[in-house]
């Protein structure tokens, strides 16, 4: 089995060519939906994108765009271990990483027992290996487990993984709009969920990476892999992690222009990811920016990629 990756740290992909269809098992939830978890975030003008100097044309941060976002609820965590297990063990439901029989994991986590269960790794990022038996309990091959963990994000879940929880949960994904304008709290020109300085009042306020890209990790703010989703302060709005911990599903097509269907890249199979996660660095992948935007396959897993629901 082949693999390839789409861009640097944030985006290991699967090969294209092993797209599958999915049978449609999930059915909308008939109950009530519980927003208990969940903020109502007010309707608003938003300006989208980012033009200063470290934003990116390449990734489509510019041209900015405004745009008005009706109020909606949206997850104030992003679905944790726990949750996903619950819709597990109620619909039965097979991810992408088990039904492909592996997931890519960053090699920090892979130990000596593992290494036999490596069937590959991307050329240009050799940092990530296709691990069998990895997936959303197994996040680091079979032998591992959540067990500690069940308040961390789900991580391993694709795009089409995500999208059958929220089917199930009686949500949806959001949209980028609705991803930046929450992420910022309503904060024209906020580089991150809590200012513009990323270590503001001296603190550590996301999980990223701090030390040397990809060997050495300092863990300054505690964490080598994901975070617990409660760990670090909300933003205004109430939200916990939009920076950092785990890259997040968004229900957009991505695309390098947005609205220009002509754009490279706009293409379904290519969906939107938000808000970095534990391996961001400013060296490699500063893209824990709010405005920052990746995209990766609909099929693809990792070991930081997760999503939280919006309604």
């Amino acid at each position: 089995m082949t693999t390839s990756n789409s861009r640097s740290c944030c985006s290991v992909s699967r090969n294209q060519s092993l797209l599958i269809d999915k049978e449609d098992r999930i059915s909308e939830t008939s109950m009530s939906v519980n927003t208990s978890d969940m903020v109502l975030i007010p309707a608003g003008e938003f300006l989208l994108g980012s033009e200063d100097e470290d934003s990116s044309g390449e990734d489509g941060e510019y041209p900015r765009r405004r745009v008005m976002v009706p109020s909606f609820y949206m997850d104030q965590y992003a679905v944790t271990n726990e949750q996903f297990n619950q819709f597990i063990q109620e619909t039965g439901y097979s991810t992408d990483a088990e039904r492909y029989g592996w997931s890519f994991v960053f090699h920090l986590f892979v130990n000596e027992d593992h290494k036999k269960d490596i069937i590959g790794s991307p050329e240009t990022t050799p940092w990530w290996f296709a691990l069998q038996g990895a997936s959303w309990k197994h996040p680091e091959g079979v032998h591992s487990s959540i067990a500690d963990r069940l308040n961390h994000p789900v991580i391993h879940v694709s795009w089409n993984d995500a999208q059958a929880y929220c089917k199930w949960a009686g949500k949806r994904l959001p949209t980028e709009a609705e991803w930046e304008y929450a992420a910022s709290s309503g904060v024209i020109d906020r580089k991150y969920p809590w200012g513009n300085e990323l270590h503001q009042d001296d603190k550590h306020h996301c999980n990223i990476w701090q030390g040397e890209f990809p060997h050495v990790n300092t863990k300054e703010d505690g964490f080598l892999g994901t975070a617990p989703v409660d760990h670090f302060q909300p933003n205004e709005f109430g939200l916990y992690s939009m920076s950092g911990n785990v890259w997040e599903w968004c229900e957009d097509t991505f695309s390098t222009q947005p609205g220009n269907k002509n754009s490279f890249l706009t293409d379904d199979s290519m969906k939107l990811i938000k808000g970095g996660s534990y391996l961001c660095h400013e060296s490699y992948c500063n893209r824990y920016r709010i405005s920052a935007r990746t995209f990766n396959t609909i099929d693809s897993s990792t070991g930081h990629m997760g999503f939280r629901c919006a309604k």
